[in-house]
């Protein structure tokens, strides 16, 4: 899968801008603040129809405009597509491919693929299990079209169950009629979900594993566990007997959404007894992992995105890198970068085709592409 060209219109600090990308590496450069960032994050609209670092679709929409436009053009095969995202102050957003407009925005998730290694992405190790339950869901989402649905379903009904709760908890009134329908839903649904991740874990662990022990030269070893409620034999009976507590506190307190995804080094857990060293390749190796997953069953390679991540490596792990990209390992990779020496004396050895792009406060000069051997 290619991106060939991307063309943005009133996109965060971007008023209008037009790029033609190399099918190999890109590489976006200047100072801090100047929007190479916003650029992978337009590349994350157009496959994933959000931003990757804010949950507010107005806040993208350059200051006094109503309206801004991503437009992609994608390769993939022998088919080209024209993906064009829309956003407008107060209105629904829109997704089109090649002018064909969305029933539903999920429906859009998977079909370009996209993976994104960013600074911010330590909250996976080091924050709630919520941040942990949404990564894992985003990678399942991208390959497996019904378990996105079934999430969102049992999103929803799980809103409204909370929402009746709370209702039933002012009146001080249980009424079991009302709550059944919502009962059989989350049930239902939770089991699909629940053996759905389950499976994932399985076929996923030895991937990370293995990219693990490439970036750290294994020496500890790792583990990923996932614990559920719906583990227990007696699951139906713990679900309608927390109901009580469920009144009091106005929320549903068992469910898949209270499932936990438990990274350890050592035995241990890793966001209290993995250096920085071994947290950044932890972190890694689940990105390259989801990289690595979704490439096997979509059958096709997602972009690579990497937001600053020269800057957050040390030299190791950075040569690790290199040679994954030297080898093939990937395929088209956008890359941001506030040294740009730096980054033209890494990529150097790389027998790939690298085009630069300097960005100034959403200002765009392009360098001559190089064959660097």
């Amino acid at each position: 899968m290619l991106l060939k060209k991307l063309s943005l219109f009133a996109f965060k600090n971007y008023l209008e801008a037009a790029f033609e990308f190399s099918d190999g590496i890109n590489c976006f450069v200047g100072m801090n603040g100047g929007g190479k960032t916003n650029l992978l994050d337009a590349i994350h609209y157009l496959s994933l129809t959000k931003s990757a670092f804010n949950s507010i679709d107005s806040q993208s929409i350059l200051h006094g405009e109503r309206l801004a436009t991503v437009t992609g053009n994608i390769a993939i095969a022998d088919h080209d597509y024209q993906v064009i995202c829309a956003l407008q102050q107060g209105q629904k957003k829109i997704i089109k491919v090649n002018q064909s407009e969305y029933e539903k925005l999920s429906e859009h998730i998977g079909r370009f693929p996209v993976v994104l290694i960013a600074p911010n992405d330590t909250d996976i190790i080091r924050d709630s299990n919520e941040i942990r339950r949404r990564f894992f869901d985003s990678i399942l989402s991208q390959i497996d079209a019904n378990y996105l649905r079934q999430l969102i379903q049992y999103n929803h009904y799980l809103k409204q169950r909370n929402s009746l709760l709370k209702q039933l908890a002012t009146s001080q009134q249980t009424d079991h009629d009302l709550l059944a329908p919502y009962d059989h839903h989350l049930l239902t649904l939770g089991k699909n979900i629940f053996e759905v991740r389950k499976k994932f874990v399985t076929e996923y662990l030895p991937i990370l594993t293995s990219h693990y022990q490439n970036l750290s030269e294994e020496r500890e070893a790792i583990n990923l566990t996932y614990s559920s409620q719906l583990e227990s034999k007696n699951y139906d009976k713990d679900y309608q007997n927390s109901l009580q507590k469920d009144l009091i506190l106005q929320r549903t307190n068992v469910g898949i959404h209270k499932d936990e995804y438990l990274f350890e080094i050592d035995d241990r857990p890793i966001k209290k007894f993995g250096s920085q060293g071994q947290q950044k390749s932890f972190l890694i190796a689940l990105k390259l992992a989801q990289f690595e997953i979704i490439k096997r069953e979509k059958g096709l390679k997602p972009l690579l995105l990497l937001d600053d991540i020269f800057d957050k490596l040390d030299d190791f792990r950075i040569q690790k890198l290199v040679e994954m990209v030297a080898n093939d390992s990937f395929g088209q990779l956008f890359i941001t970068d506030a040294r740009p020496e730096r980054s033209k004396d890494i990529l150097k050895a790389i027998g790939a085709e690298v085009k630069f792009f300097q960005i100034e406060n959403g200002a765009v000069s392009v360098e001559d592409e190089q064959q660097n051997t």
